[in-house]
């Protein structure tokens, strides 16, 4: 399990993420506080991510980094609107995180496939799996 600083960093990247187009809307806000909770992160410290910096950490294992990435598609079609700037984010943030570039560009075509662009958990790691063989 992720340590305290790590889930932090996760949290961290999120709302970046979320502030790339100015404003946290409220099924953003909503999304990234239910990911705090699931991560076990209290509501204060989730708030204050909002003003300080915290400290990077990219995810160590290649399941939690795919599992960074699918929170962030998720983040990004919760407004059911996306724009181009969150897209290539997106896809720079997964070649941050080392992912293959081509799985990258599979999921972010793909998720346009589905009922509010939601790509099913099993789908995006089939997808990455793929990509590994």
């Amino acid at each position: 399990m992720s340590t305290h600083k790590e889930k932090l960093s996760i949290l961290s990247d999120m709302i970046a993420f979320a502030k790339i187009d100015k404003v946290v809307g409220e099924p953003e806000y909503n999304f990234l506080l239910g990911v705090a909770a699931h991560l076990g992160v209290n509501r204060d410290t989730f708030e204050s991510l909002f003003e300080m910096e915290v400290e990077r950490i990219i995810p160590k294992t290649e399941a939690d980094r795919i599992i960074h990435f699918h929170r962030l598609v998720l983040l990004m079609n919760v407004d059911q609107k996306q724009l181009e700037v969150e897209v290539s984010r997106l896809h720079n943030i997964g070649l941050g995180l080392g992912l293959p570039p081509s799985a990258i560009e599979q999921v972010l075509s793909l998720m346009h496939q589905y009922p509010d662009k939601i790509v099913p958990p099993n789908v995006l790691i089939n997808i990455f799996k793929a990509h590994y063989n």
